[in-house]
C-alpha cells in the first residue's frame, strides 16, 4: 500500500469508485423495491408473517380463508414498497459523508463491508423515516382494516388475544429488505467483474481482487 492510496490508485479515486458502486446498488435496489409488487415478488425482500402471526395464517388457510391471508400479506408488502422512496436521501447523505479512510477500509474489507457501513450509519434514520410512511401506507392500502379483521377472527377461533405491532414489524422488514438488495449488488460488483459497468469501477475493484 502506497502513501495516499493503494498500488498507485489514489484515495480520491478509490473513494469515487466505492461511492459510485454504492449509488448504483442503492438506486437499482430502491427502484426495484418501489415498483408494484417490488417486495412481494422479490425473494431477498419479501415480507412474511412474524412468528406470532404464523399460527393466524395457518388457521385462516385451514378454515378456507386462504385468500384473506394472501390479501393481508400482499398489503404488508405494498406498504413497505410505498415507504422505500424515503431511503434515497438518507443513503445519499451517508455516502457523501464517507471519508477517504472509510472508503479504503470498506474496499479492502469483506464481501459486505459497504453494506455493513451503511447499516451502521443509516439504520436508525431509515427506521425513523419509514415508520410514519408505513403507518400511512397501511391505512392507505387498507391493511390496517384487513389485519384487524384477520386478527379478530383468529382471536375468536383460537381463544387468543394477539395484538401485534404491524407498523413496527413492516418498518423493520422494509429496512432489512433494502439492505439485502444492497448486499446482493455489493457482492456482485466485488465477485463478478462483469458487473463493473464503468472504468472507475473496474479500476477500483480490481484492487480488492488480489487482497
Amino acid at each position: 500500500q502506497q502513501q495516499g492510496g493503494i498500488n498507485g490508485v489514489s484515495n480520491s479515486t478509490i473513494s469515487a469508485g466505492l461511492k459510485e458502486a454504492l449509488n448504483l446498488g442503492l438506486s437499482d435496489g430502491i427502484l426495484k423495491l418501489g415498483q408494484k409488487n417490488g417486495f412481494a415478488n422479490n425473494a431477498l425482500a419479501k415480507i412474511l408473517l412474524p412468528e406470532e402471526l404464523q399460527g393466524v395464517e395457518k388457521t385462516l388457510r385451514n378454515i378456507g380463508l386462504g385468500s384473506l391471508a394472501d390479501k393481508g400479506l400482499n398489503l404488508l408488502n405494498e406498504a413497505a414498497g410505498d415507504a422505500v422512496s424515503e431511503a434515497a436521501p438518507i443513503f445519499k447523505t451517508a455516502i457523501t459523508q464517507m471519508s477517504f479512510q472509510d472508503a479504503t477500509g470498506i474496499l479492502m474489507g469483506g464481501d459486505n463491508a459497504a453494506t455493513t457501513y451503511l447499516q451502521q450509519k443509516t439504520t436508525s434514520q431509515l427506521t425513523a423515516a419509514f415508520q410514519p410512511k408505513v403507518a400511512n401506507s397501511l391505512g392507505k392500502v387498507g391493511a390496517d382494516k384487513v389485519w384487524n379483521q384477520i386478527i379478530t377472527k383468529y382471536n375468536t377461533i383460537a381463544g387468543k388475544n394477539i395484538n401485534p405491532d404491524l407498523n413496527g414489524y413492516v418498518t423493520e422488514q422494509a429496512v432489512k429488505g433494502v439492505f439485502n438488495m444492497v448486499a446482493e449488488k455489493e457482492a456482485g460488483i466485488r465477485n463478478n467483474s462483469g458487473q463493473r459497468s464503468t472504468a472507475i469501477l473496474k479500476q477500483v475493484f480490481a484492487l480488492q481482487d488480489n487482497k
